[in-house]
């Protein structure tokens, strides 16, 4: 059930019950999407975001009925630079169970981790110049990131479109909040990730971002200055994005809503 949406400049923002009705409503748009965009081209691309955030979100997407999959091109936004290529924390990885492997897309491209990333960078980039981008399913980070560009390296009018990071200590945080590192010397210092131009320039944009964890990027995604010291806010400057939280993301801004 929704409890409250308003718009913040041109985000819609709807707050959501529960965490697994965010992920079922997130679900039924992102299908609702696709099944109009299918019924006015021969095949779509989307990119998919990797975290626990996202888990309601593609277990509901994953189960939507009527939806041509073989017609559905698949990448994701960012991967980790040297894990192990079977290491369960790697974002290619955690996409293959949660939905690549669930699904028949057309076709699944991995960025990978443990090759050169230098040669990820031009392959991967390559891919993203050759096509259009129709949907982007993605969250928030703790420290207002999106995909991998931390505050430090996020650029709105970057040139690339995927470029090697270096991960501030906050997002690494995340990853042992996240449960998926048991200790921040686990996490990797650096990784590979879509810019937000890369991303920004896709003509749907489905933000999912429960917890309580991400309660202050949420406020100041929607409600602070746009700027590259939030990444996130971005959001509300595209003409077709949809954020999505829970009671607990939603905590700073339900009162402020309109």
């Amino acid at each position: 059930m929704i409890l409250k949406e308003f718009k913040s400049d041109r985000l819609d923002v709807r707050v959501y019950d529960t965490r697994k009705s965010m992920g079922s409503a997130a679900a039924d748009d992102v299908a609702a999407c696709i099944r109009k965009l299918l019924s006015q081209k021969a095949e779509i691309w989307m990119i998919f975001a990797a975290a626990p955030s996202q888990n309601e979100f593609l277990e509901a997407l994953a189960a939507e009925p009527d939806i041509e999959w073989d017609r559905i091109h698949a990448l994701h936004m960012d991967e980790y630079i040297g894990l192990p290529e079977d290491a369960p924390q790697g974002f290619g990885n955690f996409l293959r169970a949660a939905i690549f492997s669930k699904v028949p897309f057309a076709s699944v491209d991995y960025i990978g981790s443990g090759g050169d990333p230098d040669e990820a960078c031009r392959r991967y980039g390559a891919i993203l110049d050759s096509v259009t981008v129709d949907i982007v399913c993605m969250g928030i980070g703790e420290n207002g990131h999106i995909a991998f560009n931390d505050p430090h390296v996020a650029d709105f009018n970057d040139p690339l479109k995927i470029k090697k990071v270096k991960l501030d200590v906050k997002c690494r945080l995340q990853q042992v909040h996240d449960g998926c590192f048991g200790d921040i010397s686990e996490v990797p210092e650096y990784a590979l990730t879509l810019t937000v131009p890369a991303m920004f320039k896709a003509g749907y944009l489905f933000c999912i971002v429960p917890a309580a964890t991400k309660a202050e990027a949420v406020k100041k995604a929607v409600f602070g200055p746009v700027t590259e010291q939030c990444p996130a806010s971005i959001l509300r400057k595209h003409g077709n994005s949809v954020l999505y939280t829970d009671p607990d993301s939603a905590e700073y801004i339900m009162d402020r809503a309109v």
